[in-house]
């Protein structure tokens, strides 16, 4: 069992305030204009069960800290996991080697805070619980998922739990620690019926303990959605190709907006130029109806922060506002560029790397509509319920493969499809959506970026598309 406290924290680092303060003024002595510290000390945990058996359990431990100069627009970054004096002044000499200058920097004042913000507890982790009370958690899933169905073969249960204690100080004066727990539990369940096979997925999770699973979403469920999924594909057939209406369900189609909408308001592609937003702050870039912000003070989401990995409080974004475009999602860096407020969206996958701008919980704001009037609305169209993945370009130009789906006929779900592909532009969807729902529902994701992962939430109402090509069989 781990203590999940900030002193269990402290007794690893063992570096002092006057020691980082010393080691932040040494970064910056070859002329930089920034200099920043972050140390992580994160334990990671899994337990898989397949086959009727524990096929695996893991425990991996990581501690270090990366320094990062920026000089202007360059940034200077290093690393290491060996958190002696010594290494780290090392570590930013190498970082601070991006500049090269005369000039003199001012001290370095240290000023410890603690985060006003808390949207997760620390209390009654499942990172605390022993191994076969996990392994009970794990099996409850499986169970379930295994005997929803005969034609249920094959089932993969997976709990992911970790605890991430950092520290982010920087020559700013920051000096502030976060505790971030973060828990997922994940089940694969295929089915097979004269010889074809079908797969459904289903997770749930969070910045969140273990009563979220005797509360909000208990394991058993998590398996059945997964199985009931996977049942449904096997009478599924292939989906007709061409353009129509299309709704996207609400919950898991907010990978969609996330993919598609998301990352081109991210900072750092408005700055560079190479985010199709580019240079439309103040424009109306969609539908009236359409209002999209990003929220990590979301308690307990998994993308939630207290502080964003730059020791930035997090605060709730407005991205467009009744279509029109009136913020970016930005770090420290794109915010001193473009001369904007920093709004907590600096993040890194760990201490190995640098921050950039990135999504916490992005989403689409409810409308008045419920699900059932929107696909009432629809005399003929498609219906997409759960997704595989997606691709976007830098053109705003995107694919997304959708797993299940339905046709809409005379305004209601007739047969379900599968093998279907929902082939866009943001621009054209961000126009064309019609009419909202408010039945929002969250997606939970890991978001790549730049070789980077970060645990995101996405959100999105039922909404119809007016117009959108769907690929699949002529």
């Amino acid at each position: 069992m781990v203590k999940i406290e900030e002193k269990y924290f402290f007794d690893k680092i063992r570096l002092s305030k006057e020691e980082l303060t010393k080691l932040l003024s040494i970064a910056l002595e070859k002329g930089g204009d920034f200099s920043e510290i972050f140390i992580e000390y994160r334990f990671n945990n899994s337990v898989t069960i397949e086959e009727d058996i524990v096929k695996s359990s893991s425990r991996n431990i990581s501690i270090g800290a990366g320094i990062r100069v920026l000089n202007g627009e360059q940034t200077g970054y290093a690393f290491t996991n060996d958190l002696s004096y010594d290494k780290l002044k090392k570590v930013a000499i190498t970082a601070g080697s991006i500049a090269n200058s005369i000039k003199t920097n001012s001290a370095v004042n240290l000023n410890e805070q603690s985060s006003k913000n808390q949207f997760y507890s620390t209390h009654n982790l499942v990172t605390e619980l022993d191994l076969n009370k996990k392994i009970n958690l794990v099996r409850s899933a499986y169970d379930a998922a295994l005997n929803y169905d005969k034609r249920i073969v094959k089932v993969s249960s997976t709990l992911a739990d970790e605890v991430q204690f950092a520290l982010i100080c920087n020559s700013n004066g920051i000096f502030i620690t976060d505790i971030r727990p973060q828990t997922r539990l994940m089940v694969v369940s295929t089915a097979e019926e004269n010889k074809i096979r079908d797969t459904g997925f289903e997770n749930a999770g969070g910045r969140v303990g273990v009563d979220f699973f005797e509360t909000d979403k208990r394991p058993e469920e998590i398996g059945r959605l997964a199985s009931e999924e996977a049942i449904n594909l096997l009478s599924a057939g292939d989906s007709p190709a061409g353009e129509m209406t299309v709704v996207l369900g609400g919950g898991q189609s907010g990978v969609l907006i996330h993919e598609a909408v998301g990352h081109p308001l991210e900072a750092d592609g408005a700055w560079k130029k190479t985010s199709i937003m580019s240079g439309k702050l103040g424009e109306m870039v969609a539908n009236p109806l359409i209002t999209i912000y990003d929220d990590a003070t979301i308690p307990s989401y998994r993308g939630s922060l207290n502080v964003d990995d730059e020791g930035t409080e997090t605060e709730p974004v407005l991205l467009i506002e009744k279509g029109k475009l009136v913020a970016y999602m930005n770090d420290l860096l794109s915010s001193r560029i473009m001369k904007h407020k920093p709004n907590g969206h600096g993040r890194r996958e760990s201490y190995r790397f640098s921050p950039i701008p990135r999504m916490n919980n992005t989403v689409l704001e409810k409308g008045d509509n419920t699900a059932e009037e929107i696909i009432k609305s629809v005399k003929k169209g498609f219906y997409a319920k759960s997704f595989q993945g997606g691709m976007v370009n830098s053109t705003g130009k995107f694919t997304f493969s959708v797993n299940l789906g339905y046709l809409i006929e005379n305004g209601q779900l007739a047969k379900p499809v599968k093998n279907a592909t929902l082939i866009g532009s943001n621009f054209e969807i961000l126009q064309n959506i019609d009419m909202i729902g408010n039945d929002t529902g969250f997606f939970l994701g890991t978001c790549g970026k730049d070789g980077q992962s970060v645990p995101v939430t996405c959100g999105t109402p039922t909404v119809r598309i007016s117009k959108m090509t769907v690929g699949g069989k002529l």
